[in-house]
């Protein structure tokens, strides 16, 4: 469902006014989040790692109120849920191609839907019932560590897209880290409100 804010009484209405005029609102940040937990249960499980962090990342962002809101160009609605968009590298290949799914409540069940989604996909990306700014944009270089990255984008000042990437964990002891880096659009999102996803994403490892 969503539900269109009106601007003149929404809270955030002087800071979006603030950087609304830029032509480049957008800003990336990248910081290292500790997946022993996740690592654990993908393998004992079966999971596809990639999979679960897309699962976990959507779900964390859900839960923080401010990354539900969307800019449609001076209009601001709300979104009641989001939806993972990730490259997956098509099989014996090495072209990707973009799959998109709801994430629903439940792990496992969204790890199997993905690889399955995955296989039977023959298009570069498909079409489907969700609006483009319900979407999370996933990426992963898996070979190596990342300490930043930037994606591409025409830039529209209003697109509300996050882009969430990483690479390879790093063993660090006896806990496994993972840079995790994010591109979000002022307009909508301050550093508080990444702290909080930061927190709600902490706070769902520590319940696997």
């Amino acid at each position: 469902m969503t539900q269109e804010i009106d601007l003149e009484t929404w809270a955030r209405k002087e800071h979006y006014a603030f950087f609304a005029p830029m032509s480049h609102p957008f800003y990336s940040l990248t910081f290292p989040v500790d997946v022993t937990a996740l690592r654990r249960r993908c393998k004992q499980e079966g999971l596809s790692f990639y999979s679960a962090m897309a699962f976990g990342v959507t779900k964390a962002m859900e839960g923080v109120e401010a990354f539900l809101y969307k800019d449609r160009n001076g209009r601001i609605v709300r979104h009641d849920r989001l939806v993972p968009s990730f490259t997956d590298l098509k099989e014996g290949s090495d072209l990707f191609h973009i799959v998109t799914l709801e994430a629903g409540e439940d792990l496992a069940d969204f790890c199997r839907r993905a690889k399955a989604a995955s296989a039977a996909q023959t298009e570069l990306i498909t079409a489907g019932p969700w609006a483009e700014d319900e979407l999370i944009y996933f990426t992963c270089l898996p070979w190596f560590p990342i300490t930043a990255l930037t994606n591409e984008r025409d830039v529209v000042p209003w697109n509300s897209v996050p882009r969430v990437s990483w690479g390879r964990w790093e063993e660090r002891g006896d806990r496994t880290l993972l840079s995790l880096s994010l591109e979000l659009n002022h307009r909508l999102l301050d550093g508080v409100h990444v702290g909080r996803f930061h927190q709600a994403l902490c706070d769902w490892m520590e319940t696997l």
